[in-house]
């Protein structure tokens, strides 16, 4: 058995980005840039009203001609003289001697003559060209996660595809005969799966929506099967359930059975003991404990931040912050303790309901306070550290 520290070196080791390909910008939401972006002109490409109003050379005059009007998108060369103004729309292209613009709730219009109320300062409500970004600047940085203000930057760019990293095939396999459906009559000893419905929106929640769930039976034939299948077809396995030294377990053996390389068994830790990680190849395994809490907490500390290495997160540890106890914290297992807890104000409390098997305190948590192996107590007041979930 090793130590949470371990465990996480063990995985670190693993935690290269997958294979880089090329994906329209548009259908890039959520996926990491592979490489820089480098803008292909200047933005704004001309100079730019930013207000409805009217363009004209600074001078100490109040009163200019109009001599036109220029809409956004018009492509027309428009000349000034001092003394003359034009209407212009936000968006629209400054004629090249103008060098102000004047709100329209500023002025007054007589006879065609612009009478200006409220002189603004030279340059006012001007974009000057390539004031957001020039031609040959890096737009954006590789590893930044592509949301939905950066594919809209890069579209305002005229930017058609980035580079990106390419998101792993990932498997879910569900083990125990004792799981049902939503929807299906319970019959004594039975209960609902809870377990893939929450991998699955886990592994949502970072981009990764294909996922292939697997129901196994609790027979060896069947763990052995479903696993070599999967080995061949995905990347990432996760497996939840069986792990453990029961009867029915037949997990582990499955996959020795399979040729797939343990790395480790077993982390000095509550929830969660029974974890395992190898590969086969270049696909990973998680083996998870079965019990719903205990799977999460294994998926936060262990799967998450090397599935978000894949996806290119410079970054992909959870945020581990420091808040001080409101209460004292016994840990007498000898153990990593990750505690579900709340962290409001810089206070962290844990939660009624650690039990490894229940989720309704996960569902109102927002981290998992960490209690380290050697330490017995921590008392009201002290610092704890904890991994900040939402």
């Amino acid at each position: 058995m090793i130590s949470v520290s371990e465990a996480i070196q063990h995985i670190e080791n693993y935690c290269i980005p997958s294979i880089i390909i090329e994906k329209p910008v548009q259908k890039a939401l959520n996926y990491v840039l592979a490489e820089d972006v480098v803008s292909p002109i200047n933005m704004p490409p001309f100079k730019q009203s930013s207000m409805d109003g009217y363009a004209f050379i600074h001078s100490k005059k109040e009163s200019y001609k109009l001599v036109g009007e220029i809409q956004a998108g018009n492509s027309k060369d428009t000349t000034l003289e001092e003394g003359e103004a034009v209407r212009i729309f936000t968006g629209a292209r400054v004629p090249n001697d103008a060098d102000t613009v004047v709100m329209q709730e500023h002025v007054k219009i007589e006879n065609d003559y612009l009478l200006i109320e409220k002189m603004p300062k030279k340059s006012t409500n001007v974009r000057p060209l390539g004031e957001q970004i020039k031609v040959g600047e890096i737009a954006l940085e590789k590893g930044t996660e592509l949301n939905e203000a950066a594919i809209g930057f890069l579209v305002g760019l005229g930017i058609l595809k980035v580079k990106i990293y390419k998101q792993p095939k990932v498997s879910i396999l569900i083990t125990g005969n004792e799981l049902k459906e939503v929807g299906e009559e319970l019959k004594a000893g039975e209960v609902y799966d809870s377990n893939s419905i929450t991998l699955k929106l886990a592994l949502q929640q970072i981009g990764i929506k294909k996922v292939r769930i697997t129901k196994i039976k609790d027979t060896f034939k069947a763990t052995k099967k479903a696993i070599k299948k999967q080995l061949e077809k995905s990347d990432v396995v996760l497996i939840s359930g069986g792990i453990s030294v029961g009867d029915y377990d037949f997990v582990k053996k499955s996959l020795e059975e399979n040729q797939a390389k343990e790395v480790f068994y077993k982390v000095n830790q509550k929830p969660g003991k029974p974890l395992w990680f190898g590969h086969k190849e270049d696909t990973v395994v998680f083996a998870l404990p079965g019990n719903p809490a205990s799977s999460l907490s294994c998926f936060y500390v262990y799967v998450l931040p090397f599935l978000k290495a894949k996806l290119g997160h410079v970054n992909y540890h959870l945020p581990r912050l420091k808040a001080i106890a409101k209460e004292d914290i016994i840990n007498i297992h000898g153990k990593t303790l990750f505690l579900k807890g709340k962290v409001d104000n810089g206070i962290a409390k844990p939660l009624k309901g650690q039990a490894s098997s229940m989720l309704k305190s996960f569902a109102i948590s927002n981290s998992l306070l960490l209690i380290p192996e050697n330490k017995e107590t921590i008392k009201k007041g002290e610092e704890i550290t904890y991994i900040k979930l939402r």
